[in-house]
């Protein structure tokens, strides 16, 4: 079955506007043009809007979703059990904070007592669980599930003031990054700053750390095109340039 460009915008709750811009950016074109200039939209295409649609509501950016889409390992079987795992977390969560939210109305009438770590659950829970729906099947086949386990029993125990640490040490690891990439050398003395840096941020998340792992980590920013987006928004070719940087620090 066929639609146009209205009728798939209706049947899918966007507006034609955003069909364009999709078909701008590459992300989703028509299947062909009607002899009067109309876009035409086949199944293939409205099974792909289902997805970038998915992609959406879990907030990945649009540059992020056609990356993924785009790869040749894209399975769609796969994509719907990540689709479904990312939802039913994000589902988790909003229980978690709707709970949250009770049981903090009942504190401000004096009927319960919240302890201080009780207010701040859900955050940090809400973090584990992005992560598990975005990585969570890569990094326990690479790393084993003990060993995330570990990671995410250490996650729920930030503070606070260390998340806003974290915050403040990410940003640090991305300035130092796009220095050090504008001038070019991965062994420089600010690229190598960038990995102590990098090193420090791993280290609010891991149980322990190996030169290994990190390795291991910097690699998967190249190879995992979720990671390398990220940090090629800093400057392209900034995830291997942090790579190869790393390479040089665990040496």
């Amino acid at each position: 079955m066929e639609y146009t460009i209205n009728k798939l915008a209706k049947l899918a709750g966007i507006s034609t506007r955003t069909l364009r811009y999709y078909d701008e950016l590459g992300l989703l074109s028509p299947n062909r043009l009607s002899s009067n200039g109309y876009r035409i939209y086949g199944q293939k295409e409205i099974n792909k809007l289902q997805h970038i649609l998915f992609y959406r509501e879990l907030c990945l950016p649009l540059e992020e979703i056609k990356q993924i889409i785009s790869n040749e390992d894209f399975n769609i079987t796969d994509a719907l059990h990540a689709h479904l795992s990312a939802l039913l977390a994000k589902r988790n969560q909003l229980d978690t904070l709707i709970t949250n939210v009770q049981k903090t109305l009942l504190s401000t009438k004096g009927e319960i007592t919240m302890t201080n770590k009780e207010k701040f659950k859900g955050f940090t829970q809400q973090l584990i669980d992005d992560n598990e729906a975005k990585y969570g099947e890569e990094i326990r086949e690479k790393y084993s599930s003990e060993v995330v386990d570990a990671a995410n029993t250490k996650i729920k125990g930030i503070t606070k003031a260390d998340y806003a640490q974290v915050e403040a040490l990410s940003a640090d690891v991305n300035e130092a990054l796009r220095v050090a990439f504008e001038q070019g050398d991965p062994a420089s003395e600010l690229a190598q700053k960038a990995c102590e840096l990098h090193k420090e941020w791993l280290c609010y998340f891991w149980d322990s750390y190996t030169k290994e792992a990190h390795i291991g980590v910097a690699q998967m920013y190249v190879d995992d095109p979720r990671f390398t987006a990220y940090y090629d928004k800093i400057a392209d070719g900034c995830a291997k340039f942090l790579r190869d940087a790393v390479l040089v620090y665990c040496r």
